[in-house]
């Protein structure tokens, strides 16, 4: 009986939502061009990066001098592009590996997207801006019925934007999409997620797939 077992890396929950999304949006036409900013809140630090932005925050309104033990930078009110020199890992690297794990999960069918990741003041949850180009003119209720199903939530005109606040705590992706207004064959797509409850789920989906395969019988 062979044992071995292959290690198994969880991807990273930017990485997954970004290919469920355009996987999906690939339906109305190939994706000639992406473009995606991701929002990086605290909790990917852990505990640790939420008790800094909490203390960074609490202790500007009250004009202390602020931690900077995880991020060796203000987060608080702020946004960054990169870490303090001391801080690891730094948002590049990060960066790198959300572009790793799209390329695993989706192989040959979609080019990794052009991607800025950017450290936001937020406690919890990521928000992406998208920006597709497919090869043929679409209309928008085209790419909302693509991107609709299991794990996303398209939101309609009047309803709430997505964001990370609305979106904590749920396992839907929430999603808006409009057409940009320069082209025809352009769209922009907003959406908001819970990084915690979609690494936990992609894990447990992970481990399902696993079960199949897992030793059976007695060790001798």
């Amino acid at each position: 009986m062979d044992f071995t077992v292959a290690p198994v890396t969880i991807a990273h929950p930017a990485a997954v939502v970004l290919a469920l999304l355009m996987l999906r949006a690939e339906k109305i036409g190939s994706i000639t061009r992406s473009i995606a900013t991701a929002f990086e809140p605290a909790s990917e630090h852990g505990k640790r990066g939420m008790d800094e932005l909490h203390e960074q925050t609490v202790n500007l309104l009250s004009f202390q001098q602020l931690p900077k033990g995880v991020f060796d930078s203000q987060v608080a009110f702020n946004l960054l592009d990169r870490y303090g020199e001391h801080s690891l890992p730094s948002l590049e690297s990060v960066e790198s590996r959300i572009q790793r794990h799209f390329h695993s999960l989706v192989g040959d069918r979609l080019t990794v997207p052009s991607l800025m990741l950017l450290q936001a003041p937020i406690f919890h949850g990521h928000a992406f801006s998208l920006y597709i180009e497919v090869d043929q003119s679409a209309q928008i209720e085209e790419l909302t019925a693509a991107l609709s199903g299991e794990h996303v939530d398209v939101l309609q005109g009047q309803e709430e934007s997505p964001s990370n606040v609305n979106a904590a705590g749920q396992e839907q992706i929430q999603v808006f999409a409009r057409h940009d207004s320069q082209n025809a064959k352009g769209f922009w797509i907003w959406a908001a997620s819970d990084n915690l409850r979609i690494a936990a789920l992609t894990a447990a989906e992970c481990a399902e797939s696993m079960i199949a395969a897992r030793p059976r019988g007695t060790v001798q």
